[in-house]
């Protein structure tokens, strides 16, 4: 039965990751690109509620497949969409191929991972695919044959409600990559560095700069240990952000018997 496959990201609707992944997912059906007209990678979950929201059409460089270009972020790209600026029903919603990695802590930042929170947020299944090169010459054939292999077995349509799955691509050929690791999320290390400059009217201004975060790749299980290791990795995420296990230590502490004020 054919599908329609919505496709968005934060790279922009012409970086080349989105078109690998469009033209990726054209064997399933009807495909449908709405993603921000420039660059908004690690714009996180943001939903633009405080100006008008711009969508116009675009030319997409593969063929049949309809775009749209929008002013905002990628969770506003996806949100329009399944409100009803797609017409026609949604089936599942893929955001990627990034440039670069989305494991760890990472994902609160992602803007591609964001846009598969607000699929799963409007009941519709989500993959987000990350490729781990920010080079510009990066080669996305491997990720997008993954990706259209991920699609393929249809994992989505066993995810639970409120979860997307993750997914991330080691920067080797087809043929180097050894296999799939489903693992937990790993520990990152941010290397950020606080860039002091002067404008030319003498005031100061600041750039978030630094090197590119690591992270530990030894701990066996995680995200950043599988792809190391030549495996793409796969994460189940879910929107259920409580720790359970800190719930069960307050109870224990016998908060809920307290007064409050006293």
């Amino acid at each position: 039965m054919a599908m329609h496959i919505l496709v968005s990201n934060d790279d922009g609707v012409y970086a080349p990751g989105i078109t690998a992944l469009a033209e990726a997912m054209l064997p399933f059906g009807q495909v449908t690109v709405i993603a921000p007209r420039e660059n908004r990678s690690a714009i996180g979950h943001r939903k633009t509620m405080h100006k008008p929201l711009r969508i116009d059409p675009v030319s997409f460089a593969v063929k049949g497949v309809a775009a749209f270009a929008t002013s905002e972020s990628p969770s506003d790209s996806v949100a329009v969409a399944l409100l009803g600026f797609i017409k026609e029903p949604i089936d599942l919603v893929v955001s990627g191929i990034n440039r670069g990695a989305n494991m760890g802590q990472d994902l609160t930042y992602s803007g591609t991972v964001s846009a598969a929170f607000e699929a799963v947020i409007w009941h519709k299944p989500a993959i987000a695919f990350s490729l781990i090169d920010v080079s510009e010459d990066a080669d996305y054939r491997p990720a997008a044959a993954i990706a259209r292999q991920m699609v393929a077995l249809g994992l989505y349509r066993n995810l639970p409600p409120l979860t997307l799955l993750n997914v991330n691509v080691p920067p080797l050929p087809l043929e180097q990559i050894k296999g799939f690791k489903i693992v937990r999320q790993g520990l990152r290390t941010y290397n950020d560095a606080l860039i002091t400059r002067i404008d030319p009217f003498g005031r100061p201004y600041y750039w978030i700069g630094g090197e590119a975060p690591s992270g530990d790749m030894t701990e066996e299980g995680t995200d950043l240990w599988a792809t190391h290791n030549g495996y793409v990795s796969l994460t189940p995420i879910h929107l259920d952000m409580t720790s359970y296990a800190v719930m069960r230590e307050l109870e224990a502490a016998g908060i809920e018997r307290l007064v409050p004020g006293q």
